[in-house]
């Protein structure tokens, strides 16, 4: 059980595997403000770097799972290197299935709505770790425009435009599985360039140093298409943000 290797390639560099800056992510966790001891889970965690930065920013403590054994070892790594590592542990897991042995404050899926099913499915399974009047954060992507044709909705990487809403549907949604909106840190154009332009730096690297690869024609293409892809469709049809939620 693990990521496929063309994923963790493009995203050798990342700390956050979402088109999320550190500077948003430190937004969201001052706009949280969580108490010292606040107990976070994140499921499908990547590298770690919300827990990470949320317990030296914060005091916070929590677990993190992952099906990435790269992305779990980068984690440790980094929690090492924000000396709290006392504060933070990281299991290689399905996430898809991960319920908190206790109640956690914050129960977290930031761009990985795919474990429970969907957003629906995630904010149910998020439910079962969770503490009454604790907070829940979904990560999911929307459509900034909507698109135009199939060639847009698969430049966007999704099969139908019914694969995403528009962020006022999807707040709607929100409240239909009865939840508050309590906050929200949205990604911005600039938040895209910066998570994927380093996907076609990593992958150049890669190229460079294992030409002869089994995955190299595979990459070669993906990087000769990419950037005009993204400034042609990603970049200008698709939103990405991460939600705070509360049951009402």
């Amino acid at each position: 059980m693990d990521l496929s290797r063309s994923f963790t390639i493009r995203e050798s560099s990342h700390r956050i595997h979402n088109p999320f800056t550190s500077r948003k992510l430190a937004v969201l966790g001052e706009a949280l403000s969580p108490s010292p001891g606040t107990r976070v889970l994140d499921l499908a965690c990547g590298s770690g770097e919300l827990l990470c930065t949320w317990a030296r920013d914060h005091g916070i403590t929590g677990t993190g799972v992952d099906i990435s054994t790269v992305f779990l070892a980068k984690a440790r790594a980094r929690a090492v290197e924000l000396e709290v590592a006392e504060q933070v542990a990281f299991t290689h897991g399905d996430a898809s299935n991960h319920v908190a042995d206790d109640p956690v404050d914050i129960g977290s899926c930031v761009g990985a709505t795919w474990i429970g099913g969907g957003v629906a499915g995630t904010v149910d399974l998020l439910r079962r770790s969770l503490r009454p009047g604790g907070v829940m954060l979904i990560g999911e992507p929307y459509w900034r425009r909507q698109p135009p044709d199939q060639a847009t909705v698969e430049g966007c990487h999704a099969t139908s435009a019914a694969d995403f809403r528009a962020l006022p549907e999807l707040l709607e949604q929100f409240g239909q599985l009865g939840c508050d909106v309590v906050e929200m840190v949205l990604a911005d154009q600039d938040s895209w360039d910066r998570y994927v332009a380093a996907q076609w730096l990593n992958t150049r690297r890669w190229l460079d140093a294992h030409p002869g690869d089994e995955l190299a024609g595979q990459l070669r293409a993906e990087l000769t298409t990419a950037p005009a892809r993204h400034a042609r469709y990603q970049r200008e049809y698709l939103g990405w943000g991460v939600f705070a939620l509360m049951d009402r």
